[in-house]
């Protein structure tokens, strides 16, 4: 509950009014200044620019005897004439039937043998279609009828309109419908030679007779002569058979009628579209065949042949039906050997469209994509949008059946997706979908054979690097998340372990991804991501140009999320894994340094970091990152090899030289530095890592003079080091870092000051150098917009004024009423104001550790101290 005070203190107008709507705390403005302070950041990985065009790179892990080559050549020679054959023309011979004689009726059940008829002549069958063939058939089998008649005695004829069908001499009516059975054993009255289009109904049912009255009647005199009448050992058979049989019979005879109605109308449709085709390719097709095959022009050729193009789509000619396609595709093929770029790709383009299959798939893909080899042939590939021909190839097209064309066709899509022209066009038709949908099959393929197919790391390869060309639009990052690409590109590099190249692409994609919040997001939940990264440094440790990436992602990845950190931790061998890499690494860089002969000095050009300096630059990265898990980073600080190894490389190399792995590896040391824990190596080596800091202190370069006052502000916790600050003049060096004019390098300096007032021996120096009158500036300056080192300097005086009975003998007159005046200021107009002072200097103590109440005329005993909380 609060005290009357306090809820009138509460009243009262806020020390620092906030420009936003929203006003914020103390405490979340100098939470936000600390994190804005401490964010390690690194450069993406550098990938060198290929210099050729070709399906696996220089760096390839791939010998040229294990990889498919990039330089052949394509002919007409090379293209096959068996395919241009269309597929609905394919015929089958008819099978040789050869009759065996039936075993004699040996039981009551089958008393009445069916003999084989010889077959029809398969040259009349393939005259009519299919459904009529099938009639033909069953009927030359004698699979429709009985094989037993009725006596022609017994028959009576009737003729029935349309209801009534002629089965040889006999009818017979079933439910008002009459079936007759041949007076020929199994045998239909049909001319065979006839065709069915020509068959009247008036044919069907002459001759026809009617069913004789006893049989009508329904009565069982009937039934027993129609049994006797269809087979004289039938005595078996139940009435239930009879007309199940009977039944039968009509069925089929009506679907046989049905099916030769169908077959008739589209017989006479495709008749007529025959017709209106041939039209359509004598007037408009075959005057281009001819063109093409007597002009000499490729200008006009080439015109010709989109003209051909525009004309077979609007003919609906395209496909692989088309009866004429085998004319088409020998008049393309021929002109492969004319060698122009454009025309070849023209071809092609038509080609794909006739959907062709085998060899001359991969033929014609070959030819594209020996075309794409050359850059100043991208234009040529825009303007024909034949980008579109080979993404429908990869769509449609059966992947384990075409493995060695879609190798060529990815080939083709990488090169052209390394141009920028091609981004759009590629991600809005699809290009990412249908890559990750070859990924996924691969995947599944894959697991479903338990071992890596045959040429499947060659596929991938091309599918990656595309992959990592597409990532570079937020169009396709957004694609990426949406379809949840991440984890496939997982499965893919733990089955492919032992591919380098594999990995290397998805290293880059994923190094890419890493750099945008959401998709770092979405990596890091998925938590066996960290397990696989580890695994691939165990098993590449020394191949830089794949490590260098990996440690890059988890840098990225441990950055700004702390769950990640944790389960990054929680991987068994995690911490021991990168200090054998740190330790890898750094003898590496050892073993390339150059020895400075004397006179000689080392060049302070700027220069692109070696292989071994870039890994350890991402490494010290992610050490510093995992650093600030109040888990993690006590548990480093304790690791000696770690501290050693971050320590040796302090001494070997200046900032000079690699300014990146030095301010990184500050970096670390002041996150570690932060642990007040026991067995801390870091406060072991207190004293030897600030005579380290010193060096940095003196050189010319402000960010690694930031990052030495920082871990010297966490060690000057320390009164050991409080005594080296002193005899060493560190102290009027943080004094004079008042008057930079940059925030960050003021707040640390203070921060240092701030430590060496809580002694009261060491208060004096403050008055060295002016540096209580740079205090009063530096409040003045940056005071009413800096929360943090507004904070820093008010705490800073007053652990120096602690026990004054007068603030003119302790500040200075003119210090005094500067500093009067700007804490009027910053407490408001009003004499009530002056009121908040004591609850003011309460609410900055709780946000800087440890917390101590000043109150404004009286000091007490508790003095404040600064220690820079490990941020990212």
């Amino acid at each position: 509950m609060l005290s009357p005070n306090d809820r009138k203190l509460e009243k009262l107008d806020p020390f620092y009014r906030s420009p936003v709507s929203k006003q914020k705390t103390s405490a979340e403005i100098i939470s936000e200044a600390r994190n804005a302070l401490r964010t390690v950041r690194t450069q993406r990985p550098f990938t060198p620019r290929e210099e050729q065009r070709k399906l696996f790179g220089p760096a390839s892990s791939r010998t040229p005897e294990s990889r498919p080559p990039s330089s052949f050549s394509v002919h007409a020679s090379s293209f096959e004439s068996s395919d241009s054959r269309p597929i609905s023309g394919t015929r089958l011979s008819p099978l040789e039937l050869k009759p065996k004689a039936p075993a004699s009726p040996a039981t009551e059940e089958d008393p009445c043998p069916s003999f084989p008829k010889p077959p029809v002549d398969p040259v009349k069958i393939r005259r009519i279609s299919s459904a009529r063939a099938r009639l033909f058939r069953a009927a030359s089998q004698g699979a429709l009828l009985p094989d037993r008649t009725l006596p022609p005695a017994q028959s009576k004829k009737r003729v029935e309109p349309k209801e009534t069908v002629m089965m040889g001499d006999s009818v017979m009516k079933r439910n008002g419908l009459y079936l007759a059975e041949s007076n020929a054993i199994g045998q239909l009255k049909l001319p065979y030679d006839a065709d069915f289009s020509e068959i009247k109904e008036r044919e069907m049912f002459q001759g026809a007779t009617s069913m004789p009255s006893h049989l009508r009647s329904g009565g069982d005199q009937g039934r027993r002569h129609l049994r006797a009448s269809s087979c004289p050992n039938s005595s078996g058979w139940s009435r239930l058979d009879t007309r199940a049989g009977v039944i039968q019979v009509h069925e089929r005879i009506w679907k046989i009628q049905e099916h030769t109605r169908e077959a008739s109308q589209a017989e006479l449709q495709e008749k007529d579209t025959e017709v209106e085709v041939d039209a359509f390719w004598n007037t408009r097709i075959v005057p281009i065949l001819h063109a093409l095959e007597k002009e000499e022009n490729i200008e006009t050729v080439c015109a010709a042949c989109t003209q051909l193009h525009l004309a077979l789509e609007e003919g609906n000619m395209l496909g692989n039906k088309f009866k004429r396609r085998s004319i088409l595709l020998k008049t393309l093929y021929k002109l492969v050997d004319v060698g122009s770029d454009l025309l070849s790709l023209k071809l092609a383009k038509i080609i794909l469209a006739l959907k062709v299959s085998g060899k001359n798939l991969l033929n014609v893909c070959k030819l594209i994509f020996k075309i794409s080899r050359s850059e100043k042939n991208d234009s040529l590939i825009q303007n024909d949008s034949i980008l579109e021909s080979l993404l429908e190839v990869l769509r449609s097209e059966d992947l384990q059946a075409n493995t060695e064309a879609f190798l060529y066709c990815l080939g083709t899509i990488k090169f052209i997706s390394g141009n920028p022209g091609f981004l759009h066009e590629m991600i809005s038709k699809g290009a990412v979908e249908i890559l990750m949908n070859l990924i996924k099959q691969i995947n599944e393929n894959t697991k479903k054979s338990g071992t890596c197919l045959p040429n499947s790391g060659h596929l991938l390869v091309q599918v990656t690097a595309t992959l990592r060309n597409l990532v570079d639009s937020p169009l396709a990052r957004s694609k990426f998340l949406s379809i949840s690409a991440l984890p496939q590109l997982c499965t893919v590099m733990g089955q492919y372990m032992g591919d380098k190249d594999v990995c290397t692409n998805i290293a880059r994609i994923f190094s890419k991804l890493t750099t945008y919040h959401d998709c770092c997001v979405a990596l890091a939940n998925y938590s066996r991501c960290y397990a696989l990264f580890l695994n691939l440094i165990n098993k590449y440790q020394k191949k830089q140009d794949l490590i260098v990436r990996i440690i890059f992602i988890l840098g990225n990845l441990t950055a700004k999320n702390n769950l990640a950190r944790e389960q990054f931790s929680k991987v068994k061998g995690s911490i021991p894994t990168l200090l054998s890499l740190f330790h890898t690494f750094h003898e590496l860089d050892l073993h390339s340094r150059k020895p400075v002969g004397e006179g000689e000095e080392r060049s302070k050009a700027p220069r692109r970091p070696a292989q071994a300096e870039d890994v350890l630059i991402k490494l010290t990265r992610v050490l510093a990152n995992l650093a600030i898990h109040p888990g993690v980073g006590p548990a480093i600080a304790t690791q000696p090899r770690i501290v050693g190894l971050l320590l040796a490389t302090l001494e070997y190399k200046s900032i000079d030289e690699c300014e990146e792995l030095v301010i990184n590896t500050m970096a670390t040391i002041n996150n570690l530095s932060y642990y007040q824990v026991k067995n801390s190596v870091i406060q072991d080596k207190k004293l030897y890592i600030a005579e380290l800091l010193i060096k940095l202190l003196v050189s010319n370069n402000m960010d690694g003079i930031l990052e030495a006052v920082r871990v010297f502000g966490n060690l000057s916790q320390d009164r050991d080091i409080c005594d080296f600050i002193v005899q060493k003049n560190v102290h009027k060096f943080m004094i004079a870092l008042l008057d930079a004019k940059h925030q960050d390098i003021c707040f640390s300096a203070c921060g240092v000051l701030l430590n060496l007032t809580v002694d009261k021996d060491k208060r004096a120096i403050l008055k060295e150098g002016g540096g209580i009158q740079k205090l009063v500036d530096c409040l003045r300056d940056v005071g009413p917009t800096d929360w943090q080192l507004a904070c820093l300097v008010c705490k800073t005086l007053w652990n120096f004024s602690e026990n004054i009975t007068n603030a003119s003998s302790c500040f200075g007159d003119e210090a005094t009423n500067t500093l009067l005046a700007l804490l009027s200021s910053f407490l408001g107009p009003h004499p009530q104001h002056r009121e908040v002072m004591p609850r003011l200097w309460t609410n900055w103590n709780f946000s800087c550790q440890p917390k101590t109440q000043p109150t404004l005329h009286g000091h007490s005993n508790t003095r404040s101290k600064l220690c820079l909380q490990p941020t990212p």
